[in-house]
């Protein structure tokens, strides 16, 4: 069904692309900190376990936030393992239960995520013409700020 929502097709199905490499990005922040929470161990398991489930719920629902908003622009969400693989911006890594090295590189994926979305802001409004879509990416960027800096106040 054609949807009449204030920007042309041709910039909703280039939203839609970017966001989906975002999901995928979502994705995959997701499952490697699931996979922390899993494989911690030390002295401080209880609070890491609790840490990294309260983050991986939080990117749980980010992810489900983006998946919709790609919907709302009249296109599919790419949630397959092979599609976030070929879409995402980040990197699978090696198991570790290694703590600093966990948060390190959580660390470095919020980042990047966070780099892509200041990116984002300004394409989806200047090059797109979609403030709704800027505001969205912006909005996504504040959670991940509070992610990144609750992983770095670990790190210091």
């Amino acid at each position: 069904m054609k949807i009449e929502i204030g920007i042309t097709a041709d910039h909703a199905k280039k939203i839609a692309l970017e966001l989906n490499k975002v999901l995928a990005d979502e994705l995959l922040v997701y499952a490697k900190t699931r996979n922390c929470h899993w494989n911690i161990e030390g002295p401080n398991f209880m609070e890491m376990h609790k840490f990294y489930e309260d983050q991986y719920e939080e990117l749980e629902e980010i992810a489900d936030e983006v998946a919709e908003y790609i919907r709302q622009v009249g296109h599919y969400a790419e949630g397959r393992y092979s599609d976030v693989l070929k879409l995402t911006n980040l990197l699978e890594s090696e198991y570790s239960n290694d703590q600093k090295k966990q948060l390190q590189e959580l660390l470095d994926d919020h980042e990047t995520i966070i780099r892509n979305l200041r990116r984002l802001i300004d394409e989806f409004d200047e090059k797109y013409k979609d403030k709704g879509s800027s505001d969205f990416a912006t909005q996504l960027l504040q959670k991940h700020l509070k992610l990144a800096w609750m992983i770095r106040s670990y790190l210091k």
